[in-house]
């Protein structure tokens, strides 16, 4: 092979960002290291399988110009070359995917998906990004994601499965692959196991016995069998109580329309509370979340990010999602009163770069009418664009447009509270 893909990615999700994210996600470094682990290789094969579709080889061409490495917690979640290349790659399978990495990782499904974005971004970013440095053209860009057929399946973690993940025998993009782990039961046994992705399992055993006869899995399987259902039972028990609160969460979200990325409600049906912490705007502080919308944007403005982007199309992919304003259920004319405080900060970063021009975007989940989300999630990005114009920064607004459903990422059938993340207003810096 000629390029460790694999490694390429990794590069960009270091120690830091995994720090980061806990810190943004409210999730122990622990559990977003293991979350990462499991969306990597899924992603990998996702691409490797999708190598020929215009749409994903677009993407990742455009990510080489988009700044999306420079900003993979912020930048990812409202992105759309990214939201385009997970509904290229897995389709429906989606929510699957992130449940299934969510029990995983022992995170909640909020934090979930908020790092298959991230990881997707970094998958894009890098690829991208090699490819630019390379002067790859799609073809070459889709040959090498082609090199990584059949590797992705055998990078998973212990504990996860292609049918764990929902994905079958998607993963591997072949219809017959075979996979194949030597396990080290004792220093007198090699056992291989081998799973025909066809459908067809079987094992063979390759084995040595100092008593010269009689097979070990006469008590091996009984005792692998047992310590099977003992790990079930115990997972069972200890995650009951996180279920008596799945009434008292799923009620809270429905008070509002409209959450952030970084949300105060742990959709795993436990309550996390992100802190506001000091936000330095040029030597005045603002408070907000620590990796949250306004130090995004800030520390985006002092990088003379926006200076040097030479045209809209190198900032159009990045958007800064609220994380405390909230329509009430229904309205595009009503904020919940904590909106308020979070707004006015837009306005001042705003007064404090004058020369920077911004674009506002609504978004829905998938329940409804979509012709109504559309216009929903657009009133209520022109509702935004009125107040800030009413607080004297107007000509900074170039426009406002509602998306409906188009970028949500969590199927129709699922709670409230899992569907929250879709619901949301975001902005991105403009030329």
């Amino acid at each position: 092979m000629s390029l460790n893909v694999i490694d390429l990615i990794k590069g960009q999700l270091g120690p830091a960002t995994v720090s980061q994210a806990a810190s943004q996600l409210g999730e122990s470094e622990s559990g977003i290291s293991k979350a990462i682990s499991g969306f990597l290789p899924a992603i990998l094969g996702g691409l490797a399988n999708n190598a020929d579709k215009p749409g994903v080889l677009d993407s990742i061409t455009g990510a080489a110009s988009s700044g999306l490495l420079g900003n993979l917690l912020g930048g990812s979640s409202n992105n759309s070359m990214i939201a385009t290349v997970l509904t290229a790659i897995f389709g429906d399978k989606v929510g699957g995917l992130v449940n299934a990495v969510s029990g995983y990782a022992g995170v909640s499904n909020s934090s979930s998906n908020s790092l298959l974005n991230m990881v997707a971004g970094a998958a894009l970013g890098s690829i991208g990004k090699y490819a630019a440095d390379n002067n790859m053209d799609a073809s070459g860009v889709s040959s090498l994601l082609q090199e990584q057929k059949g590797v992705a399946s055998s990078l998973l973690p212990a504990g996860l499965s292609m049918a764990s993940l929902g994905m079958g025998d998607w993963l591997g993009g072949a219809d017959d692959v075979t996979h194949v782990e030597n396990i080290n039961v004792t220093p007198e046994v090699d056992q291989k196991i081998e799973v025909n992705r066809g459908g067809n399992t079987h094992v063979e055993v390759d084995k040595t016995d100092d008593n010269g006869g009689g097979s070990i899995w006469k008590w091996l399987l009984p005792l692998l069998l047992l310590a099977l259902a003992a790990w079930f039972l115990w997972k069972q028990c200890d995650s009951k109580p996180a279920d008596t609160t799945t009434t008292t969460t799923d009620s809270t979200a429905m008070m509002s329309d409209s959450i952030m990325t970084a949300m105060p409600l742990d959709s795993s049906n436990s309550t996390t509370i992100m802190t506001d912490s000091d936000i330095d705007l040029n030597g005045t502080m603002i408070k907000g979340y620590k990796g949250g919308m306004e130090d995004n944007m800030i520390t985006f403005l002092k990088s003379d990010g926006y200076t040097n982007a030479t045209d809209d199309a190198a900032l159009k992919d990045t958007w800064y999602s609220f994380d405390k304003v909230n329509f009430k259920m229904g309205s595009a004319s009503e904020l919940e009163a904590a909106s308020a405080g979070q707004m006015e900060n837009l306005v001042a970063i705003l007064k404090a770069y004058q020369n920077a021009k911004i674009k506002i975007g609504g978004y829905t989940d998938k329940v409804g009418n979509e012709a109504s989300n559309v216009k929903l999630s657009t009133d209520r990005a022109n509702y935004i664009k009125s107040w800030l114009t009413d607080k004297g920064v107007g000509a900074q607004i170039l426009g406002a447009e509602g998306y409906g459903s188009q970028f949500a990422m969590v199927d129709a059938t699922s709670s409230d509270a899992e569907r929250a993340v879709d619901r949301k207003m975001a902005v991105r810096f403009a030329k």
